[in-house]
């Protein structure tokens, strides 16, 4: 398997959804709800998924995809599977901010090997192949550095869809994180926090029971930027996707970072 030829279909195949999305939504949208916790679906997730699956599906036709909206694309327990987010911040879109990505990740027997984020609006894609490194557009490294601030970390926070507001555990991280913290972005598009993380513009992300289509992705090229990734109690973070969506809970962040994360969540 060539990784790198790979990568390049994917970050065509991510710059032309993400086309398509930047198009789209100068019109008008068709929305519609989706599930029973508020989430919402929209004509331009559909389009761009489909687009996604084609491409992907035309170049490695063997393989088997996991698409947001479309569930399983193939044989379950192949040796290659693709996880595809067409639009990574439906409900900004549904209420008009432009903030959005699309994501694609390939994982070899569960583990991710190659990562993707595309953001439409400022036509960046950040892609990051495992053991080489994280990559912008024009190709240069990613490396993000150490600046802690007076004032505590800037941070991100993302959960899964299935958390309720009743929920034990997010209502105490999320407590400490508003009290300690300097700010908490909850940015609704979880793969633009991941890119944010690797580029070194936030201090931190932390997830409650994340998404497994919008995890992966972002959190090999954020791995290959250089931020460590941690489970919630500082032990080691589950890579491999599949198990239970506590694996699925993280603090990542600068390795120097870490310890003060850590500390802000205890």
């Amino acid at each position: 398997m060539d990784l790198e030829y790979a990568r390049t279909i994917a970050v065509e195949a991510a710059e032309s959804a993400g086309a398509l999305l930047l198009e789209g939504t100068r019109g008008a949208l068709g929305v519609r709800a989706k599930g029973d916790a508020g989430d919402v679906v929209t004509d331009l997730d559909l389009a761009s998924e489909k687009l996604l699956l084609e491409r992907i599906l035309t170049a490695f036709p063997s393989h088997s995809v996991i698409a947001e909206e479309s569930g399983l694309v193939g044989e379950a327990g192949g040796q290659w599977t693709w996880l595809v987010d067409p639009l990574d911040g439906t409900n900004n879109v549904a209420i008009g901010l432009p903030t959005y990505v699309v994501g694609v990740a390939l994982l070899r027997d569960g583990l991710p090997v190659l990562g993707v984020v595309h953001d439409p609006v400022s036509s960046q894609t950040w892609s990051a192949v495992r053991g080489r490194g994280a990559v912008c557009s024009s190709g240069v490294r990613l490396t993000p550095s150490y600046a802690p601030s007076p004032h505590g970390p800037l941070l991100a926070w993302t959960q899964g869809y299935d958390v309720t507001r009743a929920d034990p555990g997010v209502r105490a991280l999320k407590s400490a994180l508003e009290l300690r913290a300097r700010r908490v972005l909850q940015l609704w598009a979880p793969l633009l926090a991941w890119a944010m993380l690797a580029r070194g513009d936030i201090d931190g992300f932390v997830g409650y029971r994340a998404g497994v289509v919008d995890l992966p992705a972002g959190a090999l090229l954020a791995q290959e930027a250089g931020i460590e990734i941690r489970a919630l109690d500082g032990g080691p973070f589950e890579e491999r996707i599949g198990g239970p969506a506590e694996v699925r809970s993280f603090v990542a962040g600068h390795p120097r970072a870490i310890p003060e994360l850590l500390a802000l969540l205890r």
